[in-house]
C-alpha cells in the first residue's frame, strides 16, 4: 500500500514537472459540458441557450421559467422561491434553468412554446410533467416530483 502511494507521489510529482516545462499543458482549461456542471454545484442556475435536452436525458429533471424579461416581477419571485430552497430540488435532481429572451428562440423555446411568464417541469425522460403560468412555491413542485415514477423508481418504491 507504501509503495502505491510513493508510486503516486513521484508520478505527480513528474506530470507536475512536465507541465512546468510546458506552458500549453499548464494553462490550457478544460471546458466542462452543462451536465459536469451541474453534478458540480447542483444549485447552479443554467440560461436556456446552453440547454440540450438529450444531454440531461435520465439525469436530471428540468425546471424551466420563462418570461419576457428578466424583469418580471414574476420571474424574480420564481427565481427566489427556487433558489431559497435550492437543495431541496437538488436532492430531487432538478437542473434549473432560464429563458428571458423571446427574441432568441432557442430549442427549449421553440419545443415549450411559453406565452409571456411559465413555469415548466420536465421529467427525466423530457417529458412535460408540469406547467403554471405564476409563480408556484418549491413545496408543491416537490410534492409533483416526488409523486413521478422515475422519482419512486430513484427512491426504490
Amino acid at each position: 500500500m507504501a509503495l502505491f502511494a510513493l508510486g503516486s507521489t513521484i508520478a505527480a510529482s513528474a506530470q507536475d514537472s512536465i507541465a512546468a516545462d510546458n506552458p500549453v499543458t499548464d494553462t490550457t482549461a478544460t471546458v466542462l459540458s452543462v451536465v459536469e456542471r451541474w453534478q458540480t454545484d447542483p444549485t447552479t442556475i443554467f440560461d436556456a441557450s446552453e440547454i440540450n435536452l438529450n444531454d440531461l436525458a435520465f439525469i436530471a429533471r428540468p425546471v424551466v421559467v420563462f418570461a419576457d424579461s428578466p424583469n418580471d416581477p414574476r420571474f424574480a419571485e420564481q427565481m427566489a422561491l427556487l433558489t431559497s430552497r435550492a437543495t431541496d430540488l437538488a436532492v430531487r435532481h432538478v437542473i434549473l434553468v432560464t429563458d428571458t429572451d423571446p427574441a432568441a428562440d432557442n430549442a427549449l423555446r421553440q419545443m415549450l412554446r411559453p406565452h409571456d411568464f411559465a413555469l415548466v417541469l420536465l421529467d427525466t425522460d423530457g417529458r412535460v410533467a408540469l406547467r403554471k403560468p405564476e409563480p408556484w412555491d418549491v413545496r408543491e413542485l416537490t410534492r409533483v416530483i416526488d409523486k413521478m415514477p422515475s422519482r419512486l423508481r430513484e427512491l426504490g418504491r
